[in-house]
């Protein structure tokens, strides 16, 4: 593995997994929320820098890419991928799991959002999980269908993803 997408809805644990594999691989982690979101949950001033600074990711040799993003070259992370690491839980666990995190990390914010982007609870970021699986997901599908030629993992619960860090070697913290 040297190039990983982890990949899923908001509250699947995408970026927990980014964290422990690259803690136990040294494979250097991106945040797409870090990349495109600015202070203030504003979007990228400038697309096409994004768009940019993402192909660039890509382009690299080593690299885990954590977002549910389905746009900013997806067609050149996936084409570039050597795994995929596909969050497939169901939607009123990862409504439950942005709760708890909302109530846990409020106040200390977290590493993978930019500055100035405090954790949020509202009614638009529900509606977004609660219908990821009709508008998000065949976009995915689609990427890794399409462009996708590596090892696909697919994560239905905690349990899959205990089960794919034991098969890479490396446990669950």
């Amino acid at each position: 593995m040297n190039r990983v997408i982890a990949i899923g809805c908001s509250g699947s644990g995408k970026s927990t997994l980014a964290r422990i594999l690259g803690a136990k691989t040294g494979l250097p982690i991106h945040h797409l929320d870090v990349l495109y979101w600015q202070s203030g949950w504003r979007p990228h001033p400038d697309e096409a820098a994004f768009q940019a600074r993402v192909r660039e990711i890509s382009a690299q040799e080593q690299w885990i890419i954590d977002g549910g993003f389905t746009t900013g070259n997806a067609e050149e992370r996936f084409s570039r991928a050597d795994t995929v690491v596909l969050f497939d839980l169901p939607r009123l666990l990862c409504l439950w799991r942005v709760f708890k995190r909302f109530v846990t990390s409020v106040a200390k914010g977290r590493p993978d959002l930019p500055p100035g982007c405090p954790e949020r609870v509202d009614f638009e970021f529900y509606r977004y999980i609660w219908n990821y699986r009709n508008t998000q997901f065949p976009k995915i599908l689609g990427n890794v269908d399409a462009h996708f030629k590596g090892r696909l993992i697919r994560i239905h619960s905690e349990r899959d993803q205990a089960g794919f860090l034991g098969s890479i070697g490396l446990e669950q913290d």
